[in-house]
C-alpha cells in the first residue's frame, strides 16, 4: 500500500476562509518545504506616482544598520518592519514612459497591444488573493484617491491602471474612488460599538473551527500512531481557541475588527478627474484639499477590511501616473507632473511630495501594527509593497525603483537596507509570490526572470 503523504505547506481550509496548519508529522518526511516558514496571509500593495528624488530617498550605512534618508525619515517609528530594497530595475516595463510603469509594477509585464496596451499577464495581488482570500467574503478591494487626472479623463486607461484579474484576459480592474459608497459596500452590515455584529462574527469563527476540528479527524484517521498523538496535541490547541473565542469578547474578533469612523467627505467629488484637461489646468481646489482626509479614511478601510476577514488583500493608489491634482497643504499650486517634467524637474518639491507620501506609507503600517490578531499584530502576518512607476522624474528612468517592503508574514526578515545590482524587479514579485507559498519559477514575461530575489525569502 502506498504510504501516506503530507506536504509541510498542508492547511486545513474550511469555510470563510480561515486555514490552520499541521504541526511537522512523519507523514511530512521528503517533503521539500519541510522547514519553512509559515505562509502570509494578507497582501497589500501601495503605488505613489512619479518616481522619488533618489539621493533623498536612499538610506545610508549597511544591511542591518542603517540611517533613513530625509524623504523615508517618517518611516522611523516602523523602522524595524521595513525591508528598502535598492539597486532593482523594473526591466519589463516596455511601452509608453509612464504607462509601462504602472502596467509593469505588479505584472512584471510589458504594454500589450493585442490586450489594448494593458498587460498580458495578473498582477501580482489578484495570484495572490486566489490563496489568501480563499472562502473569504471579497477576493480584494482596490482603493484609489484622487483617481484619473489629466489624460484619462476619470476612465480606465493604461496610464493608471495597477490591477489586472487572473482571467484569460487579465482584465483591468478599476479601483473604488467613491469614499461614501465604499465604506457602505464594506461596514455598512457591521455598525460601531454594534455588540450583535462583532457576537455575529464571533459565532462565524466558532463554526469554522468546529468545521477544522472534523476535517483534523479525517486526517488523523489515515496517520500512524505517533503522528496521531501529535495531531491529537495540536487539535487541543484548536479547540481552546475556540473556548477563547467564546469566552473573552475582547479576544481577537472584537479587538481587530470594528467598522473605521464615520467622515464627511462632502467636499470630495471622486468623479473630479471626468472634468480635468490633459494639462491638469482645470483645478478641483475643494476636491485636491480633501485629498489627506479621504487617503486616512481609505487607509483605516483597508485596515479594518483586512483585521474584519473580508479579505486578504488590497491596494491602494495615491492618484495616477498623470497626479494632475495639486497639494494645497503643502502650498504646492502646480501637479505633481508640473514638478517632475513639465514645468523643469523641480527636485526640492518632489522631494516635498515624496516625503508626504511616506508619512501616508507609515500612517498604515502603524495602523496594522496596532491592531492585534491574538499573539500578534495584523502588519506581523501581512506583506506590504510600496512601489511607483518609475525613479527619476526628468528621464522616465526605471533603474533603482525606489521599493519596499514591510511585515513579516511568511517569516519575512524586516529592518533591513537590501542593495542589489540591477536584477529585474520581476525576481522581487517572484520572492513576494513564495512568501505565500507559490513555487512557480517564473513571474510575469519569462524573459526579465532569473530567480526568486534573495535575500527577501
Amino acid at each position: 500500500m502506498k504510504r501516506f503523504r503530507l506536504s509541510r505547506r498542508s492547511l486545513l481550509r474550511g469555510a470563510g476562509g480561515v486555514a490552520i496548519g499541521l504541526p511537522w508529522l512523519e507523514a511530512m518526511v521528503g517533503d521539500a518545504y519541510g522547514q519553512s516558514e509559515s505562509r502570509a496571509k494578507r497582501f497589500v500593495a501601495v503605488f505613489q506616482p512619479g518616481g522619488t528624488v533618489l539621493d533623498k530617498w536612499r538610506p545610508t550605512g549597511s544591511t542591518d544598520d542603517f540611517v533613513l534618508s530625509p524623504i523615508l525619515t517618517p518611516f522611523e517609528a516602523v523602522k524595524d518592519k521595513l525591508v528598502i530594497v535598492d539597486g532593482v530595475d523594473m526591466q519589463s516595463a516596455v511601452g509608453e514612459q509612464h504607462q509601462a510603469g504602472i502596467v509593469a509594477l505588479l505584472t512584471g509585464t510589458p504594454q500589450s497591444p493585442m490586450h489594448g496596451q494593458f498587460s498580458a499577464g495578473p498582477s501580482i495581488d489578484q495570484v495572490i488573493a486566489g490563496i489568501a482570500s480563499a472562502g473569504l467574503p471579497r477576493k480584494s478591494i482596490e482603493l484609489a484617491v484622487r483617481w484619473a487626472t489629466g489624460k484619462s479623463h476619470g476612465r480606465l486607461h493604461p496610464i493608471n491602471s495597477l490591477t489586472f484579474a487572473d482571467d484569460d484576459n487579465f482584465s483591468p480592474m478599476p479601483p473604488r474612488i467613491d469614499p461614501v459608497d465604499t465604506w457602505d459596500s464594506l461596514f455598512g452590515t457591521l455598525e460601531p460599538g454594534d455588540p450583535d455584529s462583532t457576537k455575529r462574527l464571533l459565532a462565524r469563527k466558532q463554526s469554522i473551527l468546529d468545521f477544522l476540528d472534523r476535517r483534523y479527524q479525517t486526517v488523523s484517521a489515515r496517520l500512524g500512531a505517533r503522528d496521531r498523538a501529535k495531531l491529537e496535541e495540536h487539535l487541543t490547541h484548536v479547540r481552546s481557541l475556540e473556548l477563547t473565542l467564546a469566552n473573552d469578547l475582547g479576544s481577537e474578533v472584537s479587538s481587530g475588527c470594528a467598522a473605521p469612523e464615520l467622515v464627511d467627505t462632502s467636499d470630495y467629488n471622486p468623479a473630479s478627474g471626468l472634468n480635468s484637461s490633459d494639462d491638469g489646468s482645470l483645478k478641483d481646489s475643494s476636491s485636491d484639499a480633501a485629498i489627506p482626509k479621504v487617503g486616512k479614511y481609505f487607509t483605516d478601510m483597508i485596515v479594518m477590511a483586512l483585521a474584519c476577514e473580508m479579505t486578504a488583500v488590497a491596494t491602494l493608489q495615491w492618484s495616477d501616473t498623470e497626479a494632475k491634482h495639486t497639494f494645497p497643504w503643502l502650498d504646492l499650486s502646480e501637479h505633481h507632473h508640473f514638478y517632475q517634467h513639465d514645468g523643469g524637474f523641480r527636485p526640492a518639491e518632489c522631494e516635498k511630495i515624496c516625503t508626504w507620501y511616506s508619512e501616508q506609507h507609515a500612517y498604515l503600517l502603524q495602523r496594522m501594527s496596532e491592531v492585534q490578531m491574538g499573539d500578534h499584530s495584523l502588519l506581523d502576518e501581512s506583506i506590504v509593497l510600496f512601489g511607483s512607476e518609475l525613479q527619476d522624474p526628468p528621464s522616465h528612468g526605471k533603474n533603482n525603483l525606489p521599493l519596499i517592503l514591510a511585515g513579516n508574514g511568511g517569516g519575512l526578515q524586516t529592518g533591513r537596507y537590501l542593495k542589489y545590482s540591477g536584477e529585474s524587479h520581476n525576481d522581487l514579485l517572484l520572492a513576494i509570490l513564495r512568501l505565500f507559498g507559490d513555487e512557480r519559477e517564473t513571474f510575469g514575461a519569462a524573459r526579465y526572470c532569473k530567480a526568486a530575489l534573495t535575500g527577501i525569502a
